[in-house]
């Protein structure tokens, strides 16, 4: 906030010779008839194709693309946790033409596991919409040999060479749920990471890694073809997809509770009119129903289509809550 007062500030002193503000480039694109007219739009996903943050954002484009009439493209720049496409979005021109799809952990686990992360998630970023949330889920090979979350304790406790656990990369949510998991049980884990939800899968399915925690959207098509053995949800409430499947606490680990998000982001400065109707048009998006059968029936999202200040509230919960995990945990992506 005294950031973006500051620049307030430093921009109405900037005058013209007769007295009048100047305006941004980005201003005057935005208030004039521009805007989304000039140029293709971007949409950044911090994170490998196929994962659930690339299909959201696809999916979006579709609908952005049809609401605007300008082409929406997906531009896909995973590593570092989300981090690389998030320091690329945040240094963009606040014109309305870069979007970043974001989620728990660009937004708010990476602000405590990097000590020198390279954007700041809150002032960097103009929130336009909190998109879905959705559960994680613990993975495993089919022929691990294990049918439940003791099996796998079991397992992790009897034979040290089976101790590693994947993830979508460092400081994703689904890194942090296999150091949580790590913590609660009490059994040391290698973490491996990987640049993106499908190769970290494709390991897990074939062996090479033990087990791994990520969200349900990513397994639906490996658990269907039978590549993937699905052992517990990591929400508090069990899912409407897999209705027979525990959550973590009834699977006997107390405190396990947690959910991933995505939402969509622009870079501070955007011009309020713009993402006041980037936001409209991602909400009525949300509504439509096939967008609700893909991203909510067959993936297991809710769909929230939430303001920015709910976002904004969201983050302010997140951001310590996640701080306190790292400490406790000792995860580190340095």
């Amino acid at each position: 906030m005294q950031r973006r007062h500051l620049l307030a500030l430093g921009a109405s002193a900037a005058t013209t010779g007769l007295g009048l503000p100047l305006p941004s480039a980005a201003q005057a694109a935005a208030q004039g008839s521009d805007w989304p007219k000039a140029k293709t739009i971007t949409y950044v996903v911090p994170f490998t194709a196929g994962g659930s943050t690339d299909v959201v954002g696809r999916t979006l484009a579709e609908k952005l693309q049809a609401a605007l009439g300008q082409t929406v493209v997906v531009d896909n720049k995973p590593g570092q946790g989300g981090g690389i496409g998030a320091a690329f979005v945040a240094k963009a021109p606040a014109d309305g033409y870069t979007l970043f799809g974001g989620t728990i952990s660009t937004h708010a686990i990476n602000a405590s596991l990097y000590k020198h992360l390279p954007y700041d998630p809150v002032k960097d970023f103009e929130l336009v919409a909190l998109v879905a949330t959705l559960p994680n889920v613990l993975l495993v090979d089919p022929n691990l040999g294990v049918n439940s979350v003791a099996d796998l304790i079991a397992l992790l406790k009897k034979d040290e060479k089976r101790r590693t656990f994947a993830s979508s990369g460092a400081g994703t949510s689904t890194h942090l749920a296999g150091e949580l998991f790590a913590d609660l049980i009490g059994v040391p884990l290698q973490h491996i990471p990987y640049k993106g939800t499908p190769p970290a899968m494709v390991d897990v399915s074939a062996g090479q890694v033990t087990f791994m925690f990520d969200q349900m959207t990513a397994a639906v098509p490996l658990l269907q073809a039978g590549k993937l053995k699905l052992l517990a949800v990591t929400t508090g409430k069990r899912i409407a997809l897999a209705p027979n499947t525990p959550t973590m606490i009834e699977a006997g680990i107390p405190g396990f509770e947690m959910a991933s998000w995505q939402a969509v982001y622009a870079p501070t400065g955007t011009p309020k009119a713009v993402v006041e109707r980037l936001h409209a048009e991602i909400a009525k998006a949300l509504k439509l129903p096939d967008v609700q059968a893909k991203l909510g029936g067959q993936l297991g999202m809710e769909l929230v289509g939430g303001s920015p200040a709910e976002l904004a509230a969201l983050m302010a919960r997140e951001i310590p809550r996640w701080a306190a995990l790292v400490k406790k945990s000792g995860a580190s992506a340095n």
